[in-house]
């Protein structure tokens, strides 16, 4: 499956980091992770740190999946508001969601500071604001229920956004103290080179073609003509797993962004916070680290490469028209242009555990807007499991949920 294209900002803009060989001959390990973008640089981290002897495998080039194409804003908040997911699944495992993508971003800068990432990672505010008048009664039960689970929010009324942020046309918003954004594809790179030191092994361009299941040991062939013997083997193919498993569990989107020239003064006023709406699909907005505007959205459902291509002109316009809108008076001249497949699920939450299907594996899916956070509390679940512990969320994020 083609994810990503045209010109995605983070190709251009990183170049080529690092190489990595194919695996040509066969190897033994303890795991075997599968997809080397974010989450799979991600879970090598976290099983090399606990001691087990790992590989990392991706048929493409290293995080040139979705990894090059998302616009990597860290939010705590999922895209199912607080008070509609607590519907959905009960209080107890909708605030636990939340609570862990919030201490995700904390955990995340943390790790960037450990490998001495130059990736740009930022905390940064979150400003969720009501796109139309009829939203704000939503907007202020969403206040409600994050205020309720401990959660530091406060109204701001649309005189009060003008005056700060330029920003027009709202009719008032949520202002959360945690969030952040940091070149998801770069720090890829960082914690690939950090792990290969400790004996991380990663291959590209080494594509699993089958596995022989066991009862205690798994035997992955790939289209080298190598074998990998593993104890266990953990999936982080991202939207790829939809052609994987048989049942439907994901809808997958293609989603549209835009980065402007650099742009020093409107960075500066931009750079601490990230800017989204309740429009459905919302619309998002964030500074890249060297001083850019980046705008997202104008979501289609996915059909195929070339028909989601050929609408990166029209959604670009699109996206233009949306700033003059909510920024006007504010210069964007656009310099990239670029649309990536992502997903969505039934309640919003990811998909990370073991499937029937699949033998000594798990799965790490961080569907949606909370990828990347949904992908460091995945960290922490897999290393559980790996050591026969449980975790609190694993009957939220499981499948046949």
């Amino acid at each position: 499956m083609d994810l990503k294209s045209n010109e995605p900002f983070w190709l251009v803009k990183n170049g080529l980091p690092a190489t990595y060989p194919s695996l040509k001959e066969d190897a033994k390990c303890d795991v075997l992770v599968v997809g080397g973008g974010i989450t799979g640089s991600l879970i090598a981290h976290q099983c090399i740190r606990d001691g087990y002897k790992t590989i990392l495998i991706d048929k493409r080039e290293i995080a040139n999946g979705s990894s090059s194409a998302t616009t990597s804003m860290l939010q705590y908040e999922i895209d199912t508001p607080l008070y509609e997911l607590i519907e959905k699944v009960g209080e107890k495992g909708a605030v636990a969601s939340y609570e862990a993508c919030s201490k995700s971003i904390d955990q995340l800068g943390k790790l960037a500071r450990q490998i001495r990432s130059k990736a740009g990672f930022r905390k940064k505010d979150s400003l969720y604001f009501a796109a139309l008048k009829k939203d704000v009664k939503g907007l202020e039960k969403e206040l409600d229920a994050r205020k309720k689970a401990g959660f530091a929010v406060k109204w701001m009324v649309p005189d009060e956004i003008v005056k700060k942020y330029d920003l027009h046309e709202t009719y008032g918003g949520i202002l959360s103290k945690q969030g952040g954004s940091v070149d998801a594809f770069m720090l890829v790179h960082e914690l690939l080179a950090y792990n290969q030191k400790r004996g991380l092994q990663v291959y590209d361009k080494t594509e699993l073609t089958g596995v022989k299941y066991g009862s205690r040991t798994n035997e992955v062939k790939l289209s080298t003509g190598a074998t990998i013997r593993c104890k266990k083997i953990v999936y982080c193919v991202g939207y790829e797993s939809a052609s994987m498993i048989k049942e439907k569990f994901v809808d997958l989107i293609s989603t549209y962004a835009i980065v402007s020239e650099v742009a020093p003064a409107v960075s500066r006023k931009y750079k601490n916070v990230l800017i989204w709406n309740t429009v459905d699909p919302y619309l998002y907005m964030r500074t890249t680290d060297d001083g850019r505007m980046l705008i997202g959205g104008e979501d289609e459902e996915f059909r195929d490469p070339q028909k989601r291509d050929a609408l990166i002109g029209k959604k670009e316009h699109k996206l233009l028209k949306s700033f003059e809108k909510y920024l006007p008076g504010i210069p964007f001249q656009s310099d990239f242009a670029w649309t990536g497949t992502f997903g969505e699920t039934k309640d919003g939450l990811p998909y990370i555990g073991e499937h029937k299907a699949f033998k000594n594996s798990y799965f790490v899916l961080g569907f949606g807007g909370n990828g990347i956070t949904f992908s460091v509390t995945g960290m922490e679940m897999v290393s559980n499991w790996l050591k026969g512990k449980g975790h609190l969320l694993t009957p939220y994020f499981a499948f046949g949920r």
